[in-house]
């Protein structure tokens, strides 16, 4: 089984020319041992609780019993002492007391470092040209974008870090880092990670990735083969509380109980906020939307606006501390993080609430996507007394399952796309006389989990689509006949042979798909004019 969960864009211009090879010296031994300390705490912890449980169990049983299993025991063990089994596998020198032990790291410190190969003299075999090589191959262009991809591939977790030539129409793994647990939720971080003391015009290449777990990983794009994440956002990284501090921390989230310093149940959703770059929202299944420090890693503030999942959170485009955030509540808030406990606008919808966004292009304005298929289009000026009093400015029927991936073109004004588990993907033409589909695709990923479209002017028309087959599919939208006719005067000039472009990772995949889209295209673009009446939508203007 494979499929993949979630997918963003990284822009240009922001990947290092050449990625920096992981180096696993003394330094990094120690932050390793340190974050692998608290785990192995935790799993110590874990072990204690349930053995303490079986004990008082067996105690429960009667003292009879207890007496006849441990006289058995004892039978046992008379007749098995001849035969030394407890020494069987011991050496000479070790049963003399001269052995090593050899637990896991255990003879590090023994080891020397080199700073090169060279320097080794173990090393016969001196490196000629493998690391110019390898440094050649690691390149990534200034024309290159970076897509990144949260897989689950036979139960084993893993962010999967792909460059994107589009000149070249190509698409491969670059590296791939791996995860504690399903992926839900993939952000990209435009700066650099725990440094309180960085230039504030400091460029990073950092993701955040929210998973089944509580805890926010932070991993550096620019470095390849890290062993483990850079910080981690939650319980996970405090390393500075105290034994008694964490046995506390242990047993609430044991309870699941939400609080102010970390999430307690899968993080859902994640968003960067680009105007304060060192600020990072997470939405959880434990209904509360925390606020990040990422200069310090820690949890500023914590918000607690829903009554049941948080699944989606963004930050306003221009007004820097807004954050819009939708719920399994079937409510969408809009709050100002700077005053929390001032009244909140509130508005509700039909089913449970998938994606928030705001518009781009016209930030008085956002977007909610729903379970039931749905897309409701909002005033955030015209906010209702009461949730249930909710008056889109039009409400559309995009699908007959859930939209599980809804994005908005941030290049063209007006061009959506949604994404659903019906294994479709439909683009939309949004006008002031309301929405219409321009075409509607099967793209052979099963079912939609991800719609995003690329963040750069040259690549505007570029759509990265995955889903439930594992596939990730680049769609160069500009190439289909029904989107140049939607969008005609911002369509770039063409090139090429004027088939559809759809890039994957595998050839024949691709292949077959772009056939399949082809049969389909002069249909599928009848389809969408003829959509443009506005078919499936209603405007709920008075």
């Amino acid at each position: 089984m494979s499929m993949i969960t979630a997918t963003t864009w990284v822009p240009r211009g922001f990947a290092a020319p050449f990625p920096s090879k992981y180096v696993f010296d003394e330094d990094e031994y120690a932050r390793i041992s340190k974050l692998a300390k608290l785990q192995l705490d935790d799993a110590k912890e874990d072990l204690d609780d349930a053995q303490s449980e079986k004990k008082q169990k067996s105690k429960a049983k009667g003292t009879s019993s207890s007496a006849d299993n441990a006289k058995e025991t004892d039978d046992i063990d008379d007749d098995l002492k001849e035969y030394d089994l407890e020494h069987y596998d011991d050496d000479e020198e070790d049963q003399e007391g001269k052995g090593d032990t050899m637990a896991m790291f255990g003879n590090t410190k023994n080891l020397v470092f080199h700073e090169n190969n060279d320097d080794d003299p173990y090393i016969t075999m001196k490196e000629q040209d493998d690391d110019d090589d390898e440094r050649e191959e690691l390149q990534i262009l200034a024309t290159d974008n970076l897509v990144l991809a949260g897989r689950i591939e036979d139960e084993v977790a893993h962010l999967e870090v792909y460059v994107y030539e589009d000149e070249a129409d190509n698409l491969y793994v670059h590296h791939d880092i791996m995860l504690p647990a399903i992926p839900l939720a993939v952000e990209w971080i435009d700066l650099p990670v725990g440094k309180s003391s960085a230039d504030k015009d400091a460029k990073g290449n950092f993701v955040a990735i929210g998973t089944m777990e509580p805890d926010i990983e932070l991993w550096n794009l620019d470095l390849v083969d890290s062993m483990y994440p850079d910080a981690i956002l939650g319980q996970g990284g405090e390393d500075d509380a105290t034994s008694t501090e964490k046995q506390k921390k242990k047993k609430k989230k044991k309870s699941k109980k939400a609080n102010d310093d970390y999430h307690v149940d899968a993080v859902l959703s994640l968003s960067a906020n680009r105007l304060h770059r060192n600020l990072l929202a997470s939405s959880s299944a434990d209904k509360t939307i925390k606020l990040w420090d990422l200069n310090t890693t820690k949890c500023a503030k914590s918000y607690s606006y829903h009554t049941d999942k948080v699944c989606s959170v963004t930050w306003h485009p221009v007004e820097s501390t807004v954050l819009l955030s939708g719920s399994y509540d079937r409510t969408v808030v809009a709050a100002d993080m700077r005053a929390p406990e001032a009244k909140a606008p509130r508005w509700g919808v039909e089913s449970d609430v998938e994606t928030v966004r705001w518009n781009p292009h016209d930030p008085n304005y956002f977007y909610i996507s729903t379970e039931n298929g749905m897309v409701h289009y909002h005033d955030a000026r015209v906010a209702p007394a009461d949730p249930s009093g909710s008056k889109p400015v039009w409400i559309l029927q995009a699908h007959d399952e859930s939209i599980a991936s809804f994005d908005i073109n941030p290049i063209i004004p007006g061009f959506l796309v949604t994404g659903s588990t019906d294994k479709q993907v439909k683009l939309w033409n949004v006008q002031a006389s309301g929405p219409s589909m321009v075409v509607s695709r099967d793209l052979g990923v099963g079912k939609v989990f991800s719609t995003t479209f690329a963040p750069d002017k040259e690549v505007g028309f570029r759509l990265a689509v995955a889903g439930s087959k594992g596939a990730v599919q680049i769609w160069d939208t500009s190439t289909n006949a029904a989107v140049r006719a939607a969008f005609s005067n911002k369509v770039p000039e063409i090139r090429g042979d004027g088939k559809e472009r759809l890039v994957g990772l595998e050839e024949s995949d691709t292949d077959s798909d772009s056939e399949e889209g082809e049969d389909e295209e002069d249909e599928e673009g009848e389809e969408g004019e003829e959509n443009k009446g506005g078919e499936g939508w209603e405007s709920m203007e008075e």
